[in-house]
């Protein structure tokens, strides 16, 4: 009896991006899968984002056991080969807080970025001086 991997991997409707997403935290596990994910599939390669450098690094090392790992979960010739590389981190969501909720004493202190407000504090200085 084949794998569940292997007839999807069969299936023309399925992508090899969806294949290689659903194969990735299976091969891999839930650690490293968490330090990482599946990016695209560029000519038979499967490009993986990590977070840093050390990482890359670490699976660039480990890629022939991955791949091997991949072949198993996904099934064989889908992916020939990988490529890891540093995705730039993503910044979540944040919330717009309200102005009304806390009266401004100074200009300065409505500059949020701590900064940018020292910045025009000290400009603010030495124009005034």
């Amino acid at each position: 009896m084949e794998r569940a991997g292997r007839l999807i991997a069969r299936m023309k409707a399925v992508s090899p991006e969806a294949v290689a997403t659903r194969a990735w935290p299976i091969a891999v596990g839930k650690i490293i899968a968490a330090h990482s994910n599946v990016a695209a599939v560029v000519d038979k390669k499967l490009v993986i984002d990590v977070e840093d450098f050390e990482w890359q690094r670490q699976l660039f090392t480990l890629r022939r056991q991955i791949l091997a790992r991949m072949e198993q979960v996904a099934g064989t010739g889908l992916f020939i080969d990988l490529q890891f590389r540093i995705a730039l981190p993503r910044r979540m969501p944040q919330r717009e807080e309200n102005a009304a909720a806390a009266p401004v004493q100074d200009e300065a202190d409505g500059i949020r970025d701590r900064s940018l407000r020292y910045a025009y504090k000290m400009a603010r200085k030495r124009a005034s001086a």
